[in-house]
């Protein structure tokens, strides 16, 4: 599995419906909030982390919010695999371990089913559940950009 494999994963993802991307911004505040209170209240936090970065990490659960309620009104496949390959890297190098990821995705999923409309959750639940999928697709290539001789990482 490789890039094109992921971008060919995510062009079978569907268009959001503007009523239910709406919803999901409307809640963004709401769901950052409860994002960042469940993970700070990890006892593995720190392991999944590193030290010195609670911070960053609320950075990226807002960043995360503003970032898929852009894909969910204006899906570009393109994008949202760039982005998410451009995350996994950025974050990796700042301490984040791949454990991260799966406890973050699985908790937005939670918080989603809990927060949104069950309409909502339907429609959106799929962007997150091939994130959530692909994980260690993410993980194998940001591990090749690491380990690139022409990485800046």
């Amino acid at each position: 599995m490789d890039k094109n494999y992921l971008l060919e994963t995510a062009r079978q993802l569907e268009q959001v419906s503007a009523a239910h991307a709406g919803e999901y911004v409307h809640k963004s505040d709401e769901l950052i909030t409860k994002m960042n209170t469940l993970m700070s209240e990890r006892p593995d936090l720190v392991s999944m982390i590193g030290a010195d970065n609670i911070s960053m990490m609320k950075d990226n659960h807002a960043n995360h919010v503003r970032f898929i309620a852009s894909i969910l009104k204006n899906f570009n496949p393109d994008v949202l695999v760039e982005t998410v390959l451009w995350v996994f890297r950025a974050y990796r190098s700042h301490g984040f371990t791949t454990n991260y990821w799966a406890a973050q995705l699985n908790t937005w999923i939670i918080i989603l089913k809990e927060k949104l409309s069950p309409a909502a959750f339907a429609e959106i639940f799929p962007y997150y559940e091939w994130m959530q999928i692909n994980i260690p697709v993410f993980v194998k290539l940001s591990d090749e950009k690491f380990e690139s001789p022409n990485s800046l990482h």
